[in-house]
């Protein structure tokens, strides 16, 4: 591997989902909407959590930085995306889609550890009530949250450091709708072995080592709801790991989708339409998951909007 970065290009080329001129205007108002709706989904779960006091609590405080971090990964491509069709214009500078991939692999990274510590916390919830308050208390949150965010930064960080050492070749088109580290590398002009090993066993782990942790979490949280002996509390129990089980389902079946889906020598339809999921419709759908299924933050909503209600009436 050469020393530097050997690469005279400026640009890439994003081929995006279609190349149908017809399909880019129906394509356009279908992921703005999607766009729309995720960040304003996601932005009232953060506002409805802030300003509500009955849900400053461990769950929620991991909610609503999920949901934060939601708006940052869908903000990471979708906007260039929306550009580029608007512009009919495919180009992403050097810089650009290096940035992009730094942001995309920190909020990628991100939502699955939160959904790591969000099932810690119903794990210590369910299993260890009485001592629940004492275990998930603010400065353990606090703690849990920020190595989230430097086990991310750090990851990210690397992965990007060891590309920039890589050489492309010219007129680099890219099969995709955002620039992904395992689509680039595939176009390199110098050795990327050691990149491919980081890039799949980094990316594997972080994968793996989280997804584990969320199965143990709740083979411990099953044999706990097992043993009660109420029908009542066993329903109340599962209700509130319902929401949860339904984001880690959608997360990780499309996340997998997109890592078994990088490692082909030719991209597929399938890799992108699992990264449409994986990328706009996983970020959607969690606000509307956790909102229909809690009577909790319904009431936060609706006291939020109550209190803007009484404030635009003054």
């Amino acid at each position: 591997m050469e020393p530097e970065n050997q690469t005279a290009i400026s640009n890439f080329l994003l081929w995006g989902l279609s190349e149908d001129k017809g399909l880019q205007p129906l394509l356009f108002g279908l992921f703005l909407s999607m766009y729309l709706v995720a960040v304003l989904g996601n932005l009232l779960i953060v506002l409805a959590v802030s300003s509500d006091s009955h849900l400053h609590s461990p769950m929620y405080f991991f909610l609503s930085n999920l949901s934060f971090v939601d708006i940052c990964f869908t903000s990471t491509t979708i906007p260039k995306m929306l550009v580029n069709i608007q512009a009919q214009n495919k180009a992403i500078t050097y810089e650009g889609c290096f940035t992009q991939m730094y942001f995309f692999m920190i909020f990628s990274a991100l939502d699955s550890l939160l959904l790591t510590v969000m099932a810690y916390d119903r794990l210590v919830a369910i299993c260890h009530p009485l001592h629940y308050t004492v275990i998930m208390n603010p400065r353990f949150c606090g703690l849990l949250l920020l190595l989230s965010w430097l086990i991310c930064l750090t990851y990210s960080s690397l992965q990007i450091l060891m590309a920039l050492r890589v050489s492309f070749c010219k007129e680099t088109e890219i099969p995709h709708f955002f620039c992904e580290l395992a689509q680039i590398l595939k176009f390199a002009c110098s050795d990327t072995f050691a990149n491919d090993l980081l890039l799949y066993c980094v990316t594997g782990m972080l994968g793996i080592v989280p997804l584990s942790g969320i199965l143990f979490s709740y083979s411990r949280i099953v044999t706990t709801i097992v043993r009660i002996s109420s029908p009542g509390g066993k329903c109340k129990a599962f209700s509130t790991c319902g929401s949860h089980l339904s984001i880690v389902s959608l997360f990780y079946g499309t996340g997998l989708g997109i890592y078994l889906s990088s490692g082909t020598a030719h991209p597929s339809k399938e890799g992108s339409v699992a990264s449409v999921m994986y990328t706009v419709v996983a970020p959607m759908l969690n606000p509307f998951i956790y909102s229909l299924r809690n009577r909790e933050l319904k009431g936060a909503l609706r006291r939020f909007f109550q209190h803007k209600n009484l404030f635009s009436v003054r």
